[in-house]
């Protein structure tokens, strides 16, 4: 563990160092707040900013994890992931650091939205809420970050991986159920929504605020980080310097 919490602590100084980079990362999710769950005129819920609020929870999850990829692009162009490769400890340190860390970022943004929902008038979460909404968002950001450090590898600069990443990342919120229950999707959405990873997420934590524990969609989460964390194993082990 010693090696995979000294490379999460590098990349956590580096981040708190960086300001502008935190508060703009805030910028979106908390706009989506006030001009959809605030502003939007919504037919079928009363309290449309308790219904979005997970759905902007886990979009910011799915922007902090997709944005950390640009940190191994960083360290690649710097020189320093060839170092950290030829260091003793294990590569798998290098992935699971990364890993860490945006998940932590993504935390700490979720967190910061959350405290910004409550302010604007959503429903407060009782302890146990929040722990199983807290642990939802860790593993999908473990899930998201897993793939997002794959992909970099395989990418030679931020231009490339900005690319990727809008690509990614829009279509995948779209296309949940972020912004709308599936009964009220066009019929060709409703089944791409069901299969979409971030609707699991999602969904857990709206299965969490009735009282009830969402098994069907952690246990999902669970198995896809497992399977998407192995792929980052065996593409980490392939790296050559």
């Amino acid at each position: 563990m010693n090696p995979i919490l000294v490379y999460c602590r590098r990349d956590l100084i580096r981040w708190f160092r960086g300001k502008w980079g935190f508060l703009s990362s805030m910028v979106m999710p908390a706009a989506w707040l006030v001009f959809v769950g605030l502003a939007l005129p919504i037919r079928f819920t009363d309290d449309y900013i308790d219904f979005v609020t997970p759905g902007i929870l886990a979009m910011t999850t799915l922007s902090a994890s997709l944005a950390g990829g640009g940190l191994l692009i960083m360290d690649r162009m710097l020189g320093f992931f060839n170092k950290f490769l030829a260091l003793p400890p294990p590569r798998e340190s290098i992935l699971f650091g990364k890993i860490l860390v945006i998940t932590i970022r993504g935390i700490i943004q979720s967190t910061v939205i959350l405290i910004f929902a409550f302010l604007l008038g959503a429903r407060l979460y009782s302890p146990t809420q929040l722990l199983g909404t807290y642990f939802i968002l860790f593993v999908f950001g473990a899930l998201l970050s897993a793939a997002a450090t794959t992909v970099a590898i395989y990418l030679d600069d931020h231009d490339q991986y900005a690319a990727v990443n809008a690509m990614i990342s829009m279509p995948l919120f779209f296309t949940s159920s972020a912004m709308m229950p599936y009964d009220q999707m066009p019929d060709w959405l409703s089944p791409i929504a069901h299969l979409n990873p971030l609707s699991y997420a999602i969904d857990g934590i709206r299965i969490l605020q009735t009282g009830v524990f969402p098994l069907t969609q952690i246990a999902l989460l669970s198995v896809l980080c497992v399977a998407v964390n192995g792929l980052a194993v065996y593409a980490f082990r392939k790296v050559k310097i």
